[in-house]
């Protein structure tokens, strides 16, 4: 009996056809729908999984919604931030499940139950569910068990206390830079004026991060930093549109811009920290940046426990991107809570001028002060907070 060539195509294109129409049922329906079931027999309250997009699509227009009403300084910011989780807190109580797409998140907020998944690290894994978020860094925030050990030992070092205290020369340049700015403003318009000060602070963390992490090179980091923002952006913009199977994989602008941004940044880690090791090699002496101090801890390791350059090249990567908004915020918000509470605002410029005079900031000033480091005693803002385990499929 004779089997045509074409038979031969059609019968291979139908067992293709099946075999990714079975994994995609599998992945977007029956999956999520087996492990709701198991999430309520175990006692857990939380919403239908509603195919592809689960909670997403609830979450964007709650946030948005909630983002699109103006907001006073006095007001509980919690409604804004994370109006879909209060909104489930209300309704479920402090322990439920939501959907990530087709993977369901568990959020708890029993301090215990907390501690304990913190501890078992081998048994509460993080959960990869978007690819697209290691084009930023991936680093010791993404490991787990063994890797993550060794990672953590590695960089320890490069946060000792004495270290942390080198790099306050480099912090106290980058903010005289920009009050210096700030005070050419004022004289140019020869009376006070009205600043958007955010674009000036990510400035200056993104320079303070630049020249503790790469020292020498901190124009080369700040490159870095505008990267990794213009791909925060790009990814954030993808996120949306992730219910879409293989999204990522299209070819389409940005996808493609997301890509070649990714590869300039590993291009210029590259290079840098190329450079540092054949200064090594010449016999120069280890640099007390970040960069610096990861190179000499990672080259003090025994053979095969050590991390390989791109391993480095991500915990750069981050270091800075961890870093850089967190930083800009914190002061941000610092100088809010200052202009509500002037009379703390008073109390802190007198104990600087105490304590430093027209000296430059060091370390050991910087622990004499008492006025904003009593917890009991500051303005604080009612945050709930909540701590999301994705399950790992």
């Amino acid at each position: 009996m004779e089997i045509s060539v074409a038979s031969v195509t059609v019968s291979v294109a139908v067992v293709v056809v099946s075999w990714w129409v079975w994994r995609t049922l599998q992945r977007v329906w029956l999956k999520p729908k087996m492990l709701e079931s198991y999430l309520r027999r175990q006692g857990l309250a939380g919403t239908p999984y509603t195919p592809l997009v689960g909670d997403l699509k609830r979450n964007f227009s709650m946030l948005a919604e909630a983002r699109s009403k103006p907001i006073n300084l006095t007001d509980d910011i919690t409604p804004r931030i994370v109006p879909y989780p209060l909104q489930m807190l209300k309704t479920h109580g402090r322990t439920f499940f939501t959907w990530f797409g087709p993977i369901p998140t568990i959020t708890i907020m029993d301090p215990e139950q907390i501690k304990e998944v913190f501890n078992k690290v081998y048994d509460f894994q993080k959960a990869h569910t978007f690819p697209l978020g290691r084009l930023i860094a991936a680093g010791l925030v993404s490991y787990d068990g063994d890797k993550w050990t060794k990672h953590r030992r590695i960089i320890n070092p490069a946060f000792h206390l004495e270290k942390i205290k080198n790099m306050v020369p480099a912090f106290h340049q980058s903010c005289s830079e920009i009050v210096g700015e700030w005070d050419k403003l004022v004289t140019d318009k020869q009376s006070s004026c009205e600043v958007d000060i955010w674009p000036w602070l990510v400035s200056m963390t993104a320079d303070v991060i630049s020249r503790t992490a790469f020292g020498s090179s901190y124009k080369e980091g700040q490159r870095i930093f505008e990267l990794q923002a213009e791909l925060a952006q790009l990814i954030i913009q993808a996120f949306r549109k992730a219910i879409i199977p293989g999204y990522r994989y299209f070819p389409t602008k940005g996808n493609r811009r997301m890509k070649a941004a990714a590869r300039e940044i590993k291009f210029i880690l590259r290079g840098i920290v190329n450079k540092r090791l054949r200064a090594r090699e010449a016999g120069e002496a280890p640099s007390d940046d970040l960069l610096g101090i990861l190179l000499e801890s990672n080259l003090g390791q025994t053979k095969g426990n050590g991390m390989s350059t791109e391993e480095l090249m991500e915990e750069c990567k981050l270091f800075y991107f961890a870093g850089q908004e967190t930083t800009t915020v914190l002061l941000v918000w610092t100088m809010v809570l200052l202009s509500q509470h002037q009379d703390w605002q008073a109390r802190a410029r007198e104990e600087v001028k105490q304590v430093f005079g027209d000296k430059e900031p060091d370390a050991e000033g910087l622990n004499q002060l008492k006025v904003v480091s009593k917890p009991n005693q500051k303005p604080s803002s009612d945050v709930s907070s909540f701590v999301a385990l994705k399950l790992k499929i």
